[in-house]
């Protein structure tokens, strides 16, 4: 069954679920409502928002969320994209199907820029594949 709308959620909400909620924007059809949000939500990563234009989707505008900010009652799918998430994901409606997509958070990686560029783009190519995947069921 397809998902009426998708909620991406991680911790930060700056780069994982941004770029999944950016993917998903460009993929879904239409009438499937796409959320991202965060338990602790900070800034959109710059570098996100860099590697997300590489492949011609613009995330500059989208801005991190927390949950409160969503409407937990007409999410039908709940995407965490992080393990810190998976434990401390708070009680959703049972009705609510979930899914574990346990990636490296990008923000975390360390070396010169174009070793840090690599790591943001290898995320973000885990993250298209996977949310294609999603919309070809």
């Amino acid at each position: 069954m397809k998902p009426k709308s998708i909620l991406f959620l991680c911790t930060a909400n700056s780069c994982r679920s941004q770029m999944a909620e950016g993917f998903a924007g460009k993929l879904a059809t239409q009438g499937i409502q796409i959320y991202s949000a965060g338990t602790e939500p900070k800034t959109v990563h710059p570098l996100a928002i860099k590697v997300m234009k590489e492949v011609g989707i613009d995330i500059s505008a989208q801005r991190s969320k927390s949950l409160e900010e969503v409407p937990l009652e007409k999410i039908s799918l709940v995407v965490t994209l992080c393990g810190e998430v998976a434990e401390s994901c708070p009680t959703l409606a049972k009705k609510i199907e979930r899914r574990h997509w346990p990636l490296a958070d990008p923000a975390l990686a360390r070396g010169d820029e174009e070793t840090v560029l690599k790591t943001f783009r290898n995320v973000r190519d885990e993250i298209r594949d996977r949310v294609e995947s999603l919309f070809s069921l």
